[in-house]
């Protein structure tokens, strides 16, 4: 195991040196890593940017996305190839999270919808290759088979509505308040999309189960921040929570897959289809 931690590192390396030279980029701190990606802060014709290596093929397809939007609600791609993304460096020092522990967890929601409205008017390529919300459902409808309960009442709801969407667009398909950074000048700007396509709705469902779910199954918070998004948003606020339920089922099921605790998202379920039902 040793080895191959080391081979890998060697590997990680390489391809960052690659890069650097092929770029010319100028390193700017230490290169960090997510279960998916690599990340390098550098510097490029001096610009502060980031530069991205996709370790798998969702990132790859988000990384393609980013360069379709050219800037439109998303972080400017300056240089991009099959596998890297190199991009503008959201150097503000805002922060939608900080903004919800301090308060304006109404404002930060209007911020998101805001980028939100700017990503949707993207339209489809043939060179894009973009997920069906059918498809990006399989883990909800699979654990719904499995374990009945919760878990069917979440499939049920998400097979009404992907079997007549409304309003269908490209999808971010992870916009929360940690995919969404204060670009100084040029505003507030998303990164990270998984490249989804379907109803609009759908990604504006994520938003209610962050920046923390002791946040989220706050007293009150869901149904205040439904009526923020669904104004904001111009979306029905009913199928809106139903886009919620099915949301918060389909992340249930990745969670209870990798063993993750899902007592909180269960809790967060059980609200909104209160809410539904009232």
């Amino acid at each position: 195991m040793m080895i191959r931690k080391k081979i890998e590192l060697s590997l990680v390396k390489a391809t960052l040196d690659d890069y650097q030279q092929s770029w010319n980029l100028q390193l700017d701190g230490a290169a960090f890593s997510t279960n998916s990606s690599i990340l390098q802060p550098v510097r490029y014709e001096g610009i502060p940017a980031m530069l991205k290596i996709a370790l798998v093929e969702e990132e790859r397809r988000g990384s393609k996305l980013m360069v379709h939007w050219a800037g439109n609600g998303a972080v400017k791609v300056l240089r991009h190839s099959s596998a890297a993304l190199l991009m503008e460096r959201a150097s503000g020092q805002g922060s939608l999270r900080d903004m919800v522990w301090n308060g304006a967890d109404d404002e930060a929601s209007k911020i998101i919808c805001q980028v939100a409205a700017k990503l949707h008017t993207a339209k489809a390529s043939a060179s894009l290759k973009l997920i069906p919300l059918s498809e990006w459902f399989y883990a909800l409808f699979f654990a719904a088979n499995q374990l009945d309960g919760v878990f069917s009442q979440c499939a049920e709801i998400a097979r009404f509505l992907l079997n007549d969407p409304i309003d269908e667009v490209v999808l971010h398909g992870d916009i929360h308040h940690g995919n969404i950074l204060d670009a100084g000048d040029s505003g507030w700007l998303a990164i990270d999309p998984k490249a989804l396509y379907g109803e609009r709705g759908f990604d504006f469902a994520n938003l209610f189960c962050n920046p923390e779910m002791t946040i989220a199954i706050q007293n009150g918070r869901l149904a205040q921040q439904v009526g923020v998004v669904s104004k904001a948003a111009n979306l029905d606020s009913k199928r809106l929570l139903q886009w919620i339920v099915a949301w918060s089922g389909l992340s249930a099921s990745w969670m209870l897959a990798d063993a993750m605790p899902i007592d909180q998202k269960l809790k967060l379920i059980e609200i909104a289809l209160s809410e539904l039902n009232s």
